[in-house]
């Protein structure tokens, strides 16, 4: 990490970052809001819950195929796959994944628990086999982390999922790598660092940013409905205490997940935040106010390749302390207008490459 000025502005250099939990979703929708990772993101960890969701090592390769012809052709860009684990899965297929090569994890969503997880494991003690399977080939498992049960307040979902489901998994298949997603309370933080060297988490840059007061300021906002859903002020704190911490156990993940404004603004909107157009600059800017700076690239770009064994990108990213303008909305074609986080306000760091263009390096 190196650090500046450039026009009078400080700046700030470092290992070009990766997104280790990003949905791109699919066709149009896909090509609109895929540059919005590239023009930071070297490689990105890309969620299997499409229509239908990605369940075998084909499926898997179709849609990696999707991804690379939607790339502009400069763009230096890894999607690393992942698949959408079910009751039905047969070890067999994520042996199969493992081999592509391109197949990088596995994806827990118990069933009913946040967008197209309807088919997700219904039990996890039925799902042994397959996270044995996991363990055996060296994929992670990726944990979306809450309890579906209706008697169980939505704020607390995440903190009951780690009592009873996730202590137990980790005890029965303990060579098993796990990655609690999108943490949000300061019981998950605290489990993860308690936890052993397989445990981690990544941390996005909405629930670093907000409370769930956010969501009733002027009125309800949809565009920062999502799951699991923002915490008290007292939970924000611990994730940026974790996320600017050092811990190699915490990364970034930004759990962008766009969804067409008419899809957010409806009588029962889709819960999701795309915050892609202005993750990075978030994440910058938590960390400043938290006085971590020197932290910041630890975060983006090393804790995560190293829980995955896989190398440091080469290329690097530079922030520049200069005024970026969110736009109010951002064109996804026929797929109707998006509404990103922080949407019309400013923040405190600007990108000074241009979108798309972070180019290959040969």
């Amino acid at each position: 990490m190196t650090s500046g000025t450039t026009n009078g502005n400080a700046t700030l250099t470092i290992t070009r970052p990766d997104d280790w939990h990003l949905h791109l979703r699919d066709d149009d929708l896909m090509a609109a809001v895929l540059p919005w990772t590239t023009r930071c993101f070297a490689r990105a960890v890309i969620m299997p819950n499409l229509k239908p969701p990605v369940t075998t090592a084909a499926a898997a390769a179709a849609y990696y195929e999707r991804i690379l012809d939607a790339l502009h052709p400069d763009v230096d860009f890894t999607p690393l796959m992942t698949l959408y684990l079910t009751d039905a899965m047969k070890p067999a297929e994520i042996e199969r994944a493992k081999a592509q090569g391109f197949v990088v994890a596995a994806k827990l969503y118990p069933a009913g628990a946040t967008t197209n997880s309807e088919a997700g494991v219904t039990d996890l003690r039925r799902a042994r086999p397959l996270f044995e399977a996991l363990a055996a080939c060296g994929l992670p498992l990726l944990v979306h982390g809450e309890v579906t049960d209706p008697d169980v307040d939505v704020f607390d979902r995440e903190a009951v999922f780690i009592e009873r489901h996730l202590r137990l998994l980790l005890d029965d298949v303990p060579d098993l790598k796990v990655v609690l997603e999108h943490v949000t309370t300061r019981q998950a933080v605290a489990f993860v660092e308690q936890g052993p060297p397989t445990l981690a988490a990544t941390i996005t840059a909405h629930h670093l940013l907000l409370n769930r007061g956010a969501m009733f300021q002027g009125g309800l906002n949809p565009h920062l409905y999502c799951l699991p859903v923002l915490k008290r002020e007292e939970h924000r704190q611990a994730l940026v205490a974790a996320a600017t911490g050092g811990s190699p156990r915490f990364f970034l993940g930004t759990d962008s997940a766009p969804h067409a404004r008419t899809a957010k603004e409806s009588g029962c909107g889709c819960a999701g935040i795309f915050s892609a157009p202005v993750a990075i600059e978030v994440y910058a800017s938590v960390f400043e106010q938290a006085g971590a700076l020197d932290r910041l690239e630890g975060f983006c770009g090393r804790h995560g390749p190293l829980f995955y064994g896989l190398p440091f990108n080469r290329g690097t990213l530079t922030l520049e302390r200069r005024p970026f303008r969110v736009p109010a909305v951002v064109p996804a074609g026929t797929a109707g207008d998006l509404v990103p986080l922080a949407a019309g306000s400013s923040l405190d760091w600007s990108l000074v490459q241009p979108a798309a263009r972070l180019v290959r390096e040969d």
